[in-house]
């Protein structure tokens, strides 16, 4: 079996027996799946964080975003790496880093060494691209796009496992006994990769464009903090505006620098291929939506009675709101691959943003019951799954496979960049809400934000739809 050529020459790839493919496939999705939830572990814990580090509640903010931040800087680096020679010790180097830091989380340190330890949980984010390219270099083709679509949406609901589990450890044994949680997974996720993940296939370039790294790096630092920092833009306006000048100045910066290595970061020339480029514009303005209606939800779900709305959940409690995503979502995952034989990727993607699109009209319409946020819950989680379950083969179907961990690393960076802005999106839209004197937004601006997530889904849908007419009129051509 030979994959694409590159630099002339020809990638040998070498997939592995049946037997051991039948281990390597669980290993890969317990990889993606622990690397995830661990990530998330910031989320549930925030309110423990600042009890017991006697810290503020936006500086325990810091245990998820530095997560977010450090795992949206170190995935193109890792994919780079990924798709060279060194991904086995790549896979096995970065996992003894994210262990090394969930020790760190444990151990009775002072507050700045847990969120150092939660930047180097984060840096896990990055393998999930790597799980895709092992996937696809070492399994049958077409295992392997079933595999890779799983692995998708396993990084997704990833978050959906790790935080009932968390809130709930906590409400038992503390914040440590939390973290604890994320340090028996990563361990047990490393001795697997240890065990099960093959060498890459030869003849591929081992090189990383250091230039392109650290600016890109510096530039998805500005994005992420200025979607994080939402106070900075209500009382420094003018500071936010400027450095998000600099934000763009600096990715353009790092365009030129790709555009002109022989050996880019990310393949920028790929990127602008128009399915590779709608697909990330879906990604960004959908990741938007579909992290806006997350957040709405949670958030609703813990606001106490007195606001005239609300459950007053506690953090468990309001985990367990999540299940019905995490559940919808991996059964849309599974259902996917069997549907894309019937049905193209992209309109697969356009469908799945109309249902996150339903999700957000019923949280609209609907929110009065707690029965209400589970069905909108698992609506989001369905079209979540299914959305994240067709992505990669939008992308991969014009990527060589010698490119599969950089071109989805680019999309998990998309994906990241929006998450986030949805974050903030949802948090600017209910302090617009918030009257003087009130702790809590009124009930109607999150039927606001609501509104504002069917326009992003209705984008998404539009840009899928113009892909699928794209590659439908390339087919009879």
């Amino acid at each position: 079996m030979t994959g694409q050529p590159v630099g002339g020459v020809a990638v040998k790839a070498f997939p592995v027996a049946r037997s051991e493919a039948r281990l390597l496939v669980p290993a890969l999705m317990f990889i993606a799946l622990v690397v995830a939830a661990v990530a998330s572990l910031g989320a549930p814990l925030i309110t423990s964080v600042a009890t017991s580090f006697h810290v503020s509640l936006g500086s325990a903010q810091w245990t998820l975003t530095v997560a977010l931040l450090s795992g949206a800087v170190a995935t193109p680096v890792l994919g780079r790496l990924g798709a060279g020679p060194h991904r086995r010790a790549t896979i096995l180097a970065t996992l003894a880093v994210v262990v090394a830091g969930s020790a760190l989380t444990v151990l009775p340190l002072p507050f700045a060494w847990l969120l150092a330890g939660r930047a180097a949980q984060g840096v896990g984010l990055g393998l999930t691209a790597l799980m895709m390219g092992v996937a696809r270099d070492h399994l049958p083709e077409e295992r392997s796009a079933a595999v890779i679509a799983l692995i998708s949406v396993v990084s997704i609901i990833g978050a959906g496992v790790g935080y009932p589990l968390a809130a709930l450890l906590a409400e038992l044994g503390g914040v440590r006994a939390a973290y604890g949680l994320g340090l028996v997974v990563t361990a047990a996720a490393l001795l697997t990769a240890w065990r099960s993940i093959p060498e890459a296939p030869e003849g591929r370039s081992p090189h990383v464009d250091v230039a392109g790294a650290v600016v890109l790096a510096a530039a998805l630092l500005l994005v992420l903090f200025l979607a994080g920092e939402r106070n900075l833009w209500s009382r420094h306006l003018a500071v936010a505006a400027g450095l998000a000048v600099v934000a763009v100045v600096l990715l353009c910066l790092w365009a030129v620098i790709e555009l002109r290595s022989t050996t880019p970061l990310v393949d920028v020339r790929a990127v602008r291929h128009p399915a590779v480029a709608g697909a990330n514009l879906a990604m960004f303005v959908g990741g938007i939506g579909m992290y806006l209606l997350l957040t709405l939800i949670t958030r609703y779900a813990q606001t106490p009675h007195g606001a005239g709305y609300g459950f007053g959940l506690t953090t468990f409690v309001a985990g367990l709101v999540l299940i019905p995503f995490s559940v919808l979502g991996f059964v849309a995952g599974k259902l996917t691959p069997r549907v894309r034989t019937r049905i193209a990727d992209p309109l697969l993607l356009a469908g799945s943003a109309v249902v996150v699109g339903g999700g957000f009209a019923l949280f609209a319409a609907a929110r009065s019951d707690l029965a209400e946020l589970f069905a909108a819950m698992g609506v989001l989680g369905f079209g979540v799954g299914g959305f994240s379950a067709a992505m990669p083969g939008v992308i991969l179907a014009v990527t060589p496979k010698s490119e599969t961990s950089s071109a989805m690393s680019f999309n998990y960076v998309v994906r990241s960049v929006g998450y986030s802005l949805g974050s903030a999106i949802g948090g600017l839209i209910l302090a617009a809400g918030t009257g003087p004197g009130h702790l809590f937004p009124d009930d109607s601006a999150y039927t606001t934000a609501a509104l504002v997530g069917i326009g992003a889904m209705a984008v998404t849908t539009l840009t899928s739809l113009a892909l699928a007419r794209r590659r439908s009129s390339e087919t009879n051509s």
